[in-house]
């Protein structure tokens, strides 16, 4: 779905979430059932619209936003965008902090939608944007209020009262695995927390790059990172490692057999959700599939064989 949402609601908050499944009708082998949560079809084209919604709503409930006080954080691309595009419908300035090595379609993207944003080292990655926001938040407290989706129980909360709630409801009993992929962590903390508590028997899956270098946006090798705040190390059951090579193969064996143009992390959670089925003889696997391809049409990934 397209950034740009003409909506009868007062706002694009109340667009997010109630995306569709989809049947990855034989990913895996017989026995096995693998559906993809297409986060796509949020109003931003992301997964990054339920924390972006839900962090926004406390602030203004709290006092921290309105009156011209601009919302401030950290990102690598997607939550960016989420936040320039709610924040919008609702009339309130965004700055941002992202890696200078962002690629140009998603700096027009937050053009387009007024966010302003300030480029920073691209060799400290994701960890390098938030410090310098930490910065920026220190120096100028009135203007701004600082989200901090790595730390904010909102981001995790987001997911807890809609993702987990709608998969629930969707898949129910019958699911015997979540896969999600970890970036801030939210969404594995978030929608494992409730489907524990209301599927006991689920088995909560995480994965992240196999290594430090990789092209896997939105995703954080934990290792060698700054762990989030919002990060329980005890939730997930099991652990995979996705390698990029992998990543990229499954985005086009996706598209060309499936017609499902998606982004490197949803593909990742593709093959995450193939590792895992692996080693199973039945199940019911739910991934999540962050977002689509077309943010990344500019890159040089889509060349790949």
């Amino acid at each position: 779905m397209s950034a740009f949402v003409e909506t009868t609601s007062s706002s694009l908050l109340d667009q997010v979430g109630k995306t569709p499944l989809i049947w990855l009708r034989g990913l895996a082998h017989d026995g096995i059932e693998i559906y993809a949560k297409a986060e796509w079809h949020n109003p931003s084209g992301s997964v990054k619209d339920r924390p972006a919604a839900a962090i926004i709503r406390a602030a203004l409930e709290a006092g921290e936003l309105g009156d011209g006080r601009t919302l401030l954080d950290s990102t690598s691309g997607n939550m960016g965008i989420a936040y320039a595009t709610l924040a919008a419908s609702l009339q309130i300035p965004v700055h941002l902090t992202l890696p200078a090595n962002a690629s140009s379609m998603r700096r027009a993207l937050l053009h387009a939608l007024g966010a302003e944003f300030t480029l920073t080292d691209p060799l400290e990655g994701s960890d390098g944007a938030r410090h310098a926001a930490r910065e920026l938040a220190v120096e100028d407290p009135d203007r701004f209020f600082y989200a901090d989706q790595y730390a904010n129980p909102a981001n995790w909360m987001a997911h807890y009262q809609s993702t987990g709630p709608e998969l629930a409801l969707e898949v129910g009993g019958r699911m015997t695995h979540l896969v999600a992929g970890l970036g801030t962590t939210g969404t594995l903390v978030g929608t494992g927390r409730f489907l524990k508590e209301h599927i006991p028997e689920v088995g909560i899956v995480g994965f992240q790059p196999e290594s430090p270098m990789h092209g896997l946006e939105g995703l954080k090798h934990l290792a060698s990172s700054e762990i989030p705040e919002i990060f329980d190390p005890q939730l997930p059951d099991q652990m995979l490692s996705v390698a990029t090579e992998d990543a990229y193969a499954m985005m086009h064996r996706l598209a060309r057999q499936r017609g499902l143009l998606v982004g490197p992390s949803s593909a990742a959670a593709a093959v995450a959700a193939v590792q895992l089925a692996a080693g199973l003889t039945e199940g019911v696997i739910v991934v999540v599939f962050p977002d689509s391809g077309l943010k990344y049409m500019d890159q040089a990934l889509w060349s790949t064989e």
